[in-house]
């Protein structure tokens, strides 16, 4: 269907177009194993489509793991290219390995990033006891000294939580990133401890790592790395009005085959759309610790580019990548 005859059908007829014809189930492939961020993402998707008719059958979940995502990813490259009744659940992490060529070679560009629709937003926090109390005091630190200030995250060096500092640091008009101290640890809630313990000044992770130790007063977060402050979080200000223009969220979206039509990619986007002003996606963001954050469409795409591209400037630079 072109989209100059979608603009000219009424609502109804708008949503008949959105659900699917095919004799086969439409199919959300989960990247990793059951549990985690990729297996939500595709079975809340999923559940809800269902739930406000956009689809006429429920969607099956595949669990496809291996590779952080790059099995499934080249399943799609090589062997879906043009299946409009398949999409696939991702993060932050796609984009991030998709950058430092993690997936043997394959690009952002075989496929077609459709939306996120909701993101785990980035933080950086510090001991209730430190000195540095704000984004400014901490900035300030690392250009007199930068070994002064160490960062704990939970993924390795070179990962989304290594990056988020890193992004800080350039924003603020410092270069020379290889000085920034980061210790790689076995996730958010070793970070959380090891700036506790005074053993790093500051952790970098997600909202969803440090709520119950901001309720107890464990740390006091410097900054949330996302567009506006966070609901429930209105206390913590976002990097972005603090003179730092950065926006660093692990969003949870989707990504459909590089060779469906326009078209079809538009159903998936309007779909997406769906869902994410769903009152069903707006509790499970709330029950799962997530923010707003809907990026849907050719924007998105485009938003994704600037993000790899950043991320690839940042990799070589740290030596992740040549």
């Amino acid at each position: 269907m072109k989209m100059t005859m979608l603009k000219l059908l009424g609502a109804s007829a708008l949503a008949t177009a959105m659900t699917t014809s095919s004799a086969f189930a439409i199919e959300c492939i989960a990247p990793a194993n059951p549990g985690g961020g990729w297996d939500f993402t595709c079975r809340q998707i999923a559940n809800i489509m269902y739930d406000i008719k956009v689809v006429d059958a429920p969607v099956q979940v595949t669990n496809m793991a291996g590779g952080g995502g790059g099995i499934a990813y080249a399943n799609v490259v090589t062997e879906r290219n043009d299946d409009a009744d398949v999409f696939v659940a991702a993060s932050s992490a796609t984009t991030t390995r998709l950058a430092q060529n993690a997936y043997a070679g394959m690009t952002a560009d075989q496929v077609r990033f459709v939306g996120a629709i909701g993101a785990d937003p980035g933080v950086i926090v510090v001991a209730k006891d430190s000195p540095l109390m704000t984004l400014a005091d901490m900035v300030a630190a690392i250009k007199a000294d930068p070994g002064s200030v160490a960062f704990a995250g939970g993924s390795a060096v070179g990962g989304f939580d290594h990056m988020k500092p890193l992004q800080i640091m350039k924003a603020a008009g410092f270069d020379d990133i290889t000085k920034i101290k980061y210790i790689s640890v076995d996730g958010g809630a070793d970070a959380i401890t090891q700036t506790v313990g005074g053993f790093t000044q500051a952790m970098t992770g997600d909202m969803s790592e440090i709520v119950g130790f901001i309720k107890s007063g464990d740390v006091r977060a410097l900054a949330v790395l996302t567009e506006e402050r966070v609901p429930g979080f209105e206390d913590i200000p976002t990097a972005r009005e603090q003179g730092f223009d950065v926006v660093a969220v692990n969003w949870r979206g989707v990504y459909v085959p590089k060779g469906i039509s326009d078209d079809q990619f538009n159903v998936w986007a309007e779909r997406l759309k769906a869902v994410a002003e769903s009152e069903q996606w707006k509790t499970a963001m709330t029950e799962n610790g997530l923010a707003p954050f809907t990026k849907v469409g050719g924007d998105f795409q485009t938003w994704v580019d600037g993000v790899i591209a950043e991320t690839v400037v940042l990799s070589r630079e740290i030596g992740v990548i040549q």
